[in-house]
């Protein structure tokens, strides 16, 4: 068999695992740090909120907007009740978002679109980069962080505050962000003292 078809039948290959892997579920697993106050009195839910933002996501409208609108749904099915008109705590969510040309795993001397006619022994073996095949595959890495701080209106007091890390390949805010903040929320209001990996299950 020819080098040429040799390679072919492998990325066909590849092709139909890809596919097949596409049914199913996705795990978004992120490492969740929660913290609750000791003070009186302690918080129970339902809890009523209303949004604050920080002045730079003042200034920033739209996208603190969409994060409160995505933040919504999975607040309420804590017991977090949005009422602007008579609220008892106040919410603040922030997120910190990047995106790297790749995963921190990936071998740096495989650059796309670059040919080498020489094997090069990398993270999966030795590899040969032919010049009459070409492929770019562009693989960017995300990294986010999703805060929540709740503070009670009557005195100023912070009384609950979580944060989820996740970094992945996925990259969708819509589905992942939800998941996150998820994450962050479980055992609301009492949750679990240290650090903990929680995993959810979202459609692909």
């Amino acid at each position: 068999m020819r080098p040429y078809a040799a390679g072919l039948r492998w990325l066909l290959l590849a092709a139909l695992l890809a596919l097949a892997g596409c049914s199913g579920m996705r795990i978004v697993d992120s490492d969740v740090t929660a913290y609750t106050a000791a003070t009186a009195p302690a918080l129970s839910v339902p809890v009523r909120y209303r949004f604050e933002r920080l002045p730079s996501q003042q200034a920033l409208p739209g996208p603190t907007a969409a994060l409160e609108a995505l933040a919504g749904p999975v607040l309420a099915e804590a017991g977090l009740q949005r009422d602007d008109t008579a609220p008892t705590h106040a919410l603040q969510l922030e997120l910190r978002s990047f995106r790297d040309p790749q995963s921190p795993w990936d071998d740096p001397r495989y650059v796309a679109g670059v040919a080498r006619p020489y094997a090069i022994i990398g993270r999966y073996g030795m590899t040969m980069h032919h010049y009459a095949l070409d492929l770019r595959f562009d693989a960017p890495y995300y990294r986010r962080e999703i805060a929540l701080v709740l503070r009670r209106l009557s005195d100023g007091a912070v009384v609950f505050e979580t944060r989820a890390r996740h970094d992945s390949g996925w990259p969708d805010d819509e589905a992942v962000l939800p998941a996150m903040l998820r994450a962050a929320l479980q055992g609301f209001p009492n949750p679990p003292a240290g650090t903990r990996r929680v995993v959810i299950e979202i459609p692909r």
